[in-house]
């Protein structure tokens, strides 16, 4: 019995650029969960700090702007039209790549190392994808 070749089906941009912050949004999450285990963290938490940040309504609403924009990305990548999703996409993931790598210093945890690379490399395939939109194509000389 002969078998049938699978069939690689082309997806659209928008539907990889929208599962990316999904998946990076996932890692986030758990990236949070995680540090609960660690000791100490729970006990930090319950006297008003995490690390240097004083637990307040302007570090919460910071908070929740920060997760906020990349879990609005789901939708705007797949909503906007190419070139403000585009650049939107590239903007966004640059921040995220910068914020992320800055959150890394003075950690110590291998986990959260790891999935702070895994991050990155989720943003950087936003940006690539971002980066090489397709183009329509051009149009054949002598047709009108």
């Amino acid at each position: 019995m002969a078998t049938r070749p699978l069939v690689d089906a082309t997806v659209d941009v928008k539907y990889k650029l929208a599962a990316l912050w999904i998946a990076m949004l996932f890692l986030f999450a758990y990236g949070d969960i995680f540090g609960f285990f660690r000791p100490g963290f729970i006990d930090e938490v319950g006297t008003g700090k995490v690390a240097a940040f004083q637990i307040n309504q302007l570090y919460l609403t910071g908070v929740a702007v920060y997760i906020a924009l990349p879990s609005l990305m789901v939708f705007l990548s797949l909503a906007l039209r190419p070139r403000a999703n585009r650049w939107a996409n590239i903007a966004l993931s640059a921040v995220y790549i910068v914020t992320i790598v800055a959150s890394c210093i003075g950690e110590t945890w291998a986990y959260y190392f790891m999935l702070s690379a895994a991050e990155c490399v989720l943003l950087l395939l936003i940006n690539w994808h971002a980066w090489r939109w397709p183009r329509a194509a051009a149009p054949v000389e002598g047709m009108a």
